[in-house]
C-alpha cells in the first residue's frame, strides 16, 4: 500500500529543477563494472539534506535495497505472501505449521566498516522493530502473526517463533520485511534491559501495561536517531546529500560486491510526477519505479533513446466506494444501477491507460490473483457490463423515479452523485470526471469534489463526510489483507486478538456503513467474520472463503472495482542492461520491483 499510495500521491504536484551535485562519473572502471546509476525513490518526493541515514526517520536518507537491507526481499506472488529472495538471510526454513522460521545469514555479510553482520545484529534489529509495532514484532496483546521468542542459535543462525495463540499465515513475511541495523552503531536506542521489558510486556496487569508503554516510548528515540555516518550492509553507502541529489558509493565490503555493476548511485530530487516525466523523457534516469502517466507522456518517454517500460504485476486495484449510511447508497439496487452505467474500459482508457487494466468485474481481488484464488467462481460472477436498460431496472427497484430525463430520489428530491478525490491525483480525478460525464448522459446528475491533499482526504473519508470516493483495494498477496479493505475496520469490523466485533456506521472509523450480514447463495453470511478467518487459514483453506467473499462483494457492491493496477517500471538501456522482462517478476519471482535488489543480485550489468 505504502509504495503505491505514495506514487499516486505525487500526481499533479508542483515541479522544481534538481541541482547538480557534481563530482560523479559515468565512466566504467576495471572489472567489467563501474559507472554512475541514476534513479529516484518513488516512495519519497523531496530530499532532505540534513536528514540522517536512518531507515525509520520519515525523511531519512536511507534507500531500500541500496544502503538499507532487509532480512529478505518479499516477492509479488499471486497467492503466497511468504515467498522471498535472499537479503541478509541467505536461506531459511519455515516450520510446516508456520510456528517458526529459522534464518541462516549470508556467510560473508559485512558492514561497510568491515565488521561482520551477526545474528546479534539481526536480533537487535528485531528489538528496534518492536518499538515501531512492526508487522511480526508487535507488543499488542493477542496481535496476529506476532513473534513469541527470538533466539540466537549461533553467530549466523537465528530462530523466531510465532505466538500460536493467534497465528497468521504471513508471519514469515513480517520477519522478512525487517530492516537490519548495525548494533555497534545503534546500541544506544535500546536499553540494556530491553528484552526483559519485552518479556514483561507480554503478560497481564499493571507491570505489563507499563512495560508496553516503555517499549513503545522508545519508538520516538529510534525515529530521531542520527548515526554519525552511514554504516551499511547493502551494496552502497551514503556519501553525501544536497538539495538536488543523494550520492551513494559502492560498499566494497558487501557480500556480493564483485557482481554489483555501478560504482555510484545518484538519487535525484523531485517534488512531482511532471519532474519525473521530464527526467525520463530526457533519458536522465537509469530506473524509475511506478509513476502514473497519461498516454502522450508515455509516448514521449518511450521515444527517449534507450528507454524501455517493464510491466510488472502489482496486487492493487482502485474502486469507487460508497458510504452506505447516506441515501440512496444504502440501497444495493442503486449501487448495482451505477455499476451498470459506468463503462470501466472507458474510465481506464481515460485515467490509467498504461498503469491499469479495466476490472473484469467487482470481486475485491486483482484479476490476476483472482484467476489463481477463485478460478471456478470468477466466470460465474455478474460482470456488470455497461447496460442502460439493466441500470434503469435497478434504479426502479430502488424506488427512484425518472422525471424530464433525470433520475430523482424516491421522495422526489433531486439526486446528485458526489464523488471526492484528493487534489493532485490526476488519474483519480480524470476517472471521476469521466464517470461524471457517463452518469449525466444517463440522466444521473453528478459532481466531482476535490479535497486539498491525500491526508485530509483519508481523514474526511474516515469521518464519513463523503457520499463516494476512490479507495485502494485488493492489497495482496495475503488473502486477509485483500479483503480487509472491503470488510475490515472501514466497514465496521475490527479484529483484535482474533476476536471480531462490528461497529455501526459512523463509529470507530466505519465510514462504509455496510450491513453486518449479506445473503450469499441463499445463506446469510457475515463477511467481516469470514475475512477474519483468512488471517489464520492455509492457502487451500482460504480459497473457498475467498470465493464466498468474492460473491458477496460482487452482489453487494460496497465498491465498484474500476481498474487493477499494472506496475510500470521505467528503465534505460543506454548505460546498463540486464533488466527483467515483462512479468518476469510474476513468473520467476526473481524480481521484487526494487532496482537495488536487481543490482545487488548481479542481474544489472554495466554497458561497455
Amino acid at each position: 500500500m505504502k509504495r503505491l499510495a505514495a506514487a499516486v500521491a505525487l500526481l499533479g504536484l508542483a515541479t522544481v529543477t534538481a541541482c547538480s551535485g557534481g563530482g560523479t562519473t559515468n565512466k566504467s572502471s576495471s572489472g567489467g563494472g563501474g559507472g554512475l546509476f541514476t534513479t529516484i525513490d518513488v516512495n519519497r518526493p523531496g530530499l532532505e539534506q540534513s536528514a540522517p541515514a536512518n531507515p525509520y526517520a520519515p525523511k531519512g536518507n536511507s534507500f531500500v535495497g541500496y544502503n538499507a537491507m532487509n532480512i529478505a526481499w518479499v516477492k509479488n506472488h499471486l497467492t503466497d505472501p511468504n515467498q522471498a529472495l535472499p537479503g541478509i538471510a541467505a536461506s531459511w526454513e519455515i516450520a510446516p505449521d508456520n510456528s517458526a522460521i529459522t534464518l541462516k545469514l549470508q556467510p560473508n555479510a559485512k558492514w561497510s566498516d568491515g565488521k561482520p553482520v551477526t545474528a546479534e545484529d539481526v536480533k537487535f534489529s528485531i528489538g528496534v522493530a518492536y518499538t515501531q509495532g512492526s508487522t511480526a514484532f508487535s507488543i499488542t496483546p493477542g496481535a496476529a502473526g506476532a513473534a513469541a521468542e527470538v533466539t540466537v542459535v549461533d553467530d549466523a543462525t537465528l530462530k523466531i517463533t510465532q505466538d500460536m495463540a493467534n497465528p497468521s499465515p504471513k508471519f514469515a513475511r513480517g520477519v522478512f520485511d525487517t530492516i537490519v541495523l548495525p548494533a555497534h552503531v545503534w546500541s544506544s536506542v535500546l536499553p540494556a534491559d530491553f528484552w526483559d521489558k519485552l518479556k514483561t510486556s507480554r503478560g497481564e496487569g499493571a507491570d505489563a501495561e507499563k512495560a508496553r508503554e516503555e517499549v513503545l516510548a522508545l519508538g520516538e528515540k529510534v525515529l530521531a536517531f542520527a548515526p554519525p555516518k552511514d554504516v551499511s550492509a547493502g551494496p552502497f553507502v551514503l556519501e553525501r546529500v544536497n538539495p538536488g541529489e543523494a550520492l551513494l558509493v559502492k560498499n566494497k565490503n558487501f557480500f556480493n560486491a564483485a557482481n554489483v555493476a555501478p560504482d555510484q548511485v545518484k538519487f535525484l530530487n523531485y517534488t512531482g510526477n511532471e519532474q519525473i516525466w521530464n527526467y525520463l523523457t530526457a533519458g536522465k534516469l537509469d530506473h524509475s519505479g511506478f509513476v502514473a502517466a497519461p498516454t502522450d507522456v508515455m509516448n514521449r518517454i518511450k521515444a527517449a533513446p534507450g528507454s524501455e517500460v517493464i510491466k510488472g504485476y502489482s496486487p492493487v486495484a482502485v474502486g469507487l466506494a460508497f458510504n452506505q449510511s447516506k441515501k440512496p447508497y444504502d440501497n444495493v439496487h442503486v449501487r448495482r444501477g451505477l455499476a451498470y452505467l459506468i463503462n470501466r474500459e472507458e474510465v481506464t482508457k481515460v485515467a490509467s491507460p498504461e498503469g491499469g487494466t479495466a476490472a473484469v468485474t467487482t470481486t475485491g481481488i486483482h484479476q490476476k490473483a483472482a484467476q489463481a484464488w477463485i478460478p471456478d467462481t470468477l466466470g460465474a460472477l455478474e460482470p456488470y457490463t455497461t447496460d442502460v436498460a439493466k441500470a434503469e431496472k435497478e434504479f426502479e427497484a430502488a424506488g427512484l423515479t425518472k422525471k424530464d430525463g433525470k433520475w430523482t430520489l424516491a421522495d422526489g428530491k433531486p439526486w446528485k452523485v458526489s464523488m471526492h478525490a484528493p487534489a493532485g491525483f490526476s488519474d483519480w480525478l480524470s476517472a471521476q470526471e469521466n464517470i461524471k460525464s457517463q452518469l449525466i448522459k444517463a440522466g444521473v446528475d453528478a459532481e466531482v469534489v476535490t479535497t486539498a491533499d491525500f491526508p485530509l482526504y483519508l481523514e474526511e473519508l474516515a469521518a464519513g463526510k463523503y457520499d463516494a470516493g476512490f479507495w485502494l483495494m485488493a492489497l495482496g498477496p495475503a488473502p486477509y489483507d485483500i479483503y480487509q479493505r472491503l470488510y475490515g475496520a472501514s466497514n465496521g469490523w475490527n479484529n483484535i486478538a482474533g476476536k471480531v466485533t462490528h461497529s455501526p456506521a459512523g463509529k470507530n472509523n466505519n465510514w462504509m456503513g455496510g450491513p453486518e450480514e449479506i445473503e450469499v447463495d441463499g445463506t446469510k453470511v457475515n463477511p467481516g467474520e469470514l475475512t477474519a478467518k483468512l488471517n489464520s487459514s492455509t492457502e487451500e483453506e482460504a480459497k473457498p472463503i475467498m470465493a464466498q467473499l468474492a460473491k458477496a462483494a460482487n452482489q453487494d457492491l460496497p465498491v465498484i472495482q474500476l481498474w487493477d493496477y499494472v506496475n510500470n517500471q521505467f528503465v534505460n538501456n543506454s548505460r546498463f542492461t540486464g533488466w527483467p522482462k515483462d512479468d518476469e517478476i510474476l513468473r520467476s519471482g526473481a524480481k521484487v520491483l526494487l532496482s537495488g535488489v536487481w543490482i545487488q543480485t548481479g542481474m544489472i550489468k554495466s554497458k561497455s
